[in-house]
């Protein structure tokens, strides 16, 4: 599938859930678009289960081609598996440019790492999957550093999780560590979209 670009706006009120993680998508019309939408029942298991994984997707933008590699890889890791694949999403670049505050939007956070403006350790990677270790700093790349939608989204940033840091006088950015499973998306059940691939 190729990436989605319609309305996220209208994606969160089908699910239920907030994309953007503002909550602003559901303020409104907290129920799903279209004529029906506010009398739609109840999910079934399977239902659920392709609900919780289509969450999770669309929060990082993937295609379900990339969402499912990234799951095969969690499988295969020790530990649990729901936990271990939402970790390997927290720590993709694109999140990490949009958790520290260079974008407004992981969408916009992915365009400046395609677009070659984000640097790792010094050096600049425009793959927006690639995988952030901690200790690894993130920054704009010099001539970079003066776009407006930077400097928008830096001062509209209001609090980063614990699991980064960020100098403002340096407008660098690092991945401290790995982040603890109760620090983000606190309101996804991931063992539903374990059961979602697992199913026979």
């Amino acid at each position: 599938m190729s990436r989605f670009t319609g309305s996220t706006w209208k994606v969160s009120r089908r699910l239920g859930y907030s994309i953007s993680e503002t909550g602003k998508e559901l303020i409104k019309r907290n129920y799903a678009p279209g004529q029906h939408g506010a009398k739609r029942g109840k999910l079934k298991e399977y239902g659920a289960q392709q609900a919780e994984k289509q969450k999770v997707r669309y929060t990082y933008g993937m295609s379900e081609k990339q969402f499912t590699k990234v799951f095969a890889e969690a499988a295969k890791m020790e530990g649990k598996t729901g936990v271990n694949f939402l970790k390997l999403l927290e720590c993709r670049l694109d999140n990490l440019v949009y958790r520290l505050g260079f974008a407004s939007t992981r969408a916009q956070a992915r365009q400046l790492v395609n677009h070659g403006h984000i640097v790792v350790d010094g050096k600049k990677v425009d793959i927006a999957s690639y995988r952030v270790k901690p200790g690894q700093t993130i920054a704009m790349k010099e001539a970079s550093k003066d776009l407006v939608v930077v400097k928008a989204a830096l001062e509209a940033k209001v609090a980063r999780p614990a699991y980064v840091s960020f100098d403002a006088d340096k407008n660098v950015g690092s991945l401290v560590r790995i982040p603890e499973r109760d620090e983000f998306l606190t309101d996804i059940n991931e063992q539903l979209i374990v059961e979602f691939y697992n199913r026979a």
